[in-house]
């Protein structure tokens, strides 16, 4: 059996190193091998490679892919109905279904015994833990999703991450007139085409980047301009966009019905909490990690009746949700112009400093 090309992720001092890894001979019931097709560079592996997250290494990063199942253990151990060479992708996490997380608390993606792919050690299982690689072994408790053929790789790749948090985060939002979304990244405008397609009359975008924001209007939002100091990091100003929060408020001087923050910045808290009516939500998905400190006193909350509320990755139903979303809407929304070109995966570092240009939402890697 020829062996997985694969790079391994040796920490931020030593980078990555490609590399052949071994194929498991045999499979253990539930488990599911996979051959990648694509995979996509998240903003969280960009900070692991770069340093500003700590994760154990050596390890096999990347967590966003599709490719195709090329073998099956047996099936004990799996409720799905997957099938060899089904086209698939996968949640970001591996849950054990018993533990009160899982079973009580509709909760998976916080299992007592999580298992997070393209977060864990070679020597962790089969070895074969992440996306940047030919290969990847699946274990029994992983949502997988079998894939239309209608839909390419370029626009399923980012949707294990990225579109099925905003899916979670937005499940509960009913019978909004009005919502302003913090950050025009990948979550950004996944969220303000899921929020247009539920019938939400206004939805607004707000970044401070012009280049980000000018995606927008083609995913049914409309831009808020937010320039930190006065600057803009492109000249041209956004079509149709309103200029910052005060003119949000001036054509809502009541406040929006929800804020939902996935931009990683707590500066844009205060101003969305201005931003916000009395009894309205606001939801967290950005700000986790350590920088997250916020100036809020329980009297406001109290006084305007808020309801404040984060989200942490995502249950497999809403990972089957994201890509029914993409095959209902994808003449509709111009997802695959997100995503570059991919690199081979021997070029992954090349790929990974072009991710760090912010020129594409998403930079892909094809083995």
């Amino acid at each position: 059996m020829p062996d997985a090309q694969v790079q391994i992720f040796h920490g931020a001092e030593r980078g990555l190193q490609t590399a052949t890894h071994a194929l498991p001979p045999t499979l253990a019931p539930g488990e599911l091998l996979v051959e990648l097709s694509l995979a996509t560079i998240c903003g969280s592996d960009l900070h692991t490679i770069s340093g500003q997250r700590i994760e154990p290494t050596p390890a096999i990063l990347g967590h966003e892919g599709v490719g195709t199942v090329t073998a099956m253990g047996p099936e004990a151990g799996r409720g799905d109905a997957v099938r060899l060479r089904d086209r698939v992708t996968w949640t970001i996490a591996d849950s054990c279904g018993r533990c009160p997380a899982c079973a009580h608390h509709d909760l998976p993606q916080k299992c007592d015994h999580l298992f997070k792919y393209g977060h864990a050690r070679l020597d962790d299982g089969s070895g074969l833990n992440g996306c940047y690689a030919s290969h990847i072994v699946l274990r029994p408790g992983t949502g997988v999703v079998p894939v239309p053929a209608e839909l390419s790789d370029a626009v399923v790749a980012p949707a294990n991450c990225a579109l099925a948090t905003v899916v979670n985060a937005l499940e509960g939002v009913e019978g909004c007139d009005s919502v302003l979304v913090q950050g025009a990244g990948m979550l950004g405008l996944y969220a303000c085409a899921l929020l247009r397609e539920r019938g939400v009359t206004h939805v607004y975008c707000a970044d401070v980047d012009r280049a980000r924001l000018a995606w927008v209007p083609r995913f049914g939002g409309t831009p808020v301009e937010t320039p930190p100091d006065g600057a803009h990091t492109a000249t041209e100003p956004v079509a149709g966009a309103l200029t910052g929060y005060a003119a949000l408020a001036a054509a809502h001087p009541g406040g929006v019905d929800v804020v939902l923050e996935v931009c990683g910045a707590r500066q844009v808290v205060g101003p969305g909490l201005e931003a916000l009516r009395t009894g309205g939500q606001y939801l967290f998905v950005g700000l986790v990690h350590p920088d997250s400190a916020l100036s809020l006193t329980a009297e406001q909350v109290i006084r305007r009746c808020w309801t404040l509320r984060g989200f942490h990755n995502y249950a497999p139903r809403h990972l089957e949700q994201a890509i029914a979303f993409l095959a209902a809407t994808a003449t509709t929304y111009p997802y695959e112009d997100l995503v570059s070109a991919p690199y081979a995966l021997a070029d992954l570092e090349a790929a990974v400093a072009e991710a760090g240009t912010r020129r594409h939402l998403r930079v892909s890697v094809r083995p």
